[in-house]
């Protein structure tokens, strides 16, 4: 039988920030075109592990592969140009630019797509940003940035989203529009990867679980 390989593949991945461990072995392997949400408390690793895919921390051990490429070989804006796209637990917007330059941030450095498709396609799913576009970034509310965020890892993120907390410290309302958008990205050939410390939010999304606990896989418990 012939097993198709995983669009993204984490294996014994170990990461360590200050001398500390972050991540102990971590595995993982994410389908092509999947919902998939990472479970853990603050402080699990979760940050850790999205940080190390996109290139910002360096595994001391193991691997990461992306449609079977070694990313450890690429550089951060390398990783992003292969349709990954990124939304930190912080939104990292640019304060005094303005909704729709944030957005356009990674395409501008990206070089290779269709600016104003994706742009077009950006606010396709996400209308409200479309009445925001010229907004600064300061100007908005903590949850109208993080669908700025979203729509920007929407951009660049072709092939694949990873979305770290982005349910977190926003209101209800906000929280359910998220969840109407991300369901709305479903069947459109995208694989999503979402940290998260329940599954409260997204609970009807997700098509597979995976646990982090102290920067490791659990250990299944015997019955």
């Amino acid at each position: 039988m012939n097993i198709a390989s995983p669009l993204l593949a984490v294996d014994n991945l170990v990461v360590e920030i200050q001398s500390m461990p972050a991540l102990r072995g971590f595995t993982m392997h994410v389908a092509k075109g999947a919902m998939v949400s990472l479970v853990g408390r603050n402080g699990a690793g979760k940050t850790t592990l999205m940080r190390s895919i996109m290139g910002h921390l360096t595994p001391a051990r193991g691997s990461v592969r992306f449609e079977d490429t070694d990313l450890s070989s690429r550089p951060r804006h390398a990783r992003a140009a292969l349709g990954i796209g990124y939304m930190p637990e912080d939104r990292c917007l640019v304060p005094q630019l303005t909704v729709e330059e944030n957005i356009m941030l990674p395409l501008w450095v990206a070089g290779h797509l269709d600016r104003k498709a994706r742009l077009d396609f950006v606010y396709e799913v996400i209308g409200e940003l479309t009445e925001m576009r010229q907004r600064k970034a300061l100007l908005l509310s903590g949850g109208q940035q993080k669908l700025v965020a979203l729509g920007r890892a929407l951009a660049i993120g072709t092939k694949c989203l990873l979305l770290d907390e982005p349910f977190e410290g926003i209101a209800p309302a906000l929280s359910e529009r998220l969840s109407e958008v991300l369901a709305s990205l479903k069947g459109k050939d995208l694989t999503l990867l979402m940290s998260q410390s329940d599954l409260n939010h997204s609970r009807g999304l997700i098509d597979m679980e995976f646990t982090i606990e102290r920067g490791a896989n659990p250990i299944p418990t015997s019955q």
